[in-house]
């Protein structure tokens, strides 16, 4: 009725329980760096449109209005902050700094995205304006 644990058992646990924590550390299975690397790229979109590509190596202040609405973003010793916006509950400054690949700010009032992607900002913008087809559909 009751099976007794094997060695093998034993082994197989600490295996299985070695390969979760190594796919829990972020960056560990897939090798990248954990901080912004040389090449990271600050993306901006308003509403869903792009509004601007920067070097996260080159400080720079970004004001971003759209109607009544208006963010200020600083890009600062490689890291990225929004200092300053119109919507009501702020949550988008209380997000604090960004400062590695894929992390963002978001203000959802103002449909305001700043985000960290891996890639320098000449290749972006020349990204965006190439002719390749994302989607086929028929």
């Amino acid at each position: 009725m009751f099976k007794i644990i094997r060695k093998s058992d034993i082994v197989l646990f600490f295996v299985l329980l070695a390969i979760g924590v190594a796919l829990s550390v972020p960056g560990f299975a897939s090798g990248s760096s954990s901080s912004s690397s040389q090449s990271s790229t600050v993306e901006i979109s308003v509403a869903g449109e792009s509004f601007g590509s920067y070097d996260i190596n080159e400080d720079k202040e970004i004001n971003i209005q759209r109607g009544t609405n208006q963010n200020k973003v600083i890009i600062k010793d490689k890291t990225v902050q929004m200092i300053e916006a119109s919507c009501h509950n702020h949550d988008c400054i209380k997000q604090g700094t960004i400062s590695k690949v894929n992390q963002s700010i978001i203000c959802l009032p103002n449909r305001v995205v700043v985000r960290i992607v891996a890639g320098s900002a000449e290749g972006q913008e020349n990204s965006s304006e190439g002719g390749d087809v994302d989607v086929i559909s028929g």
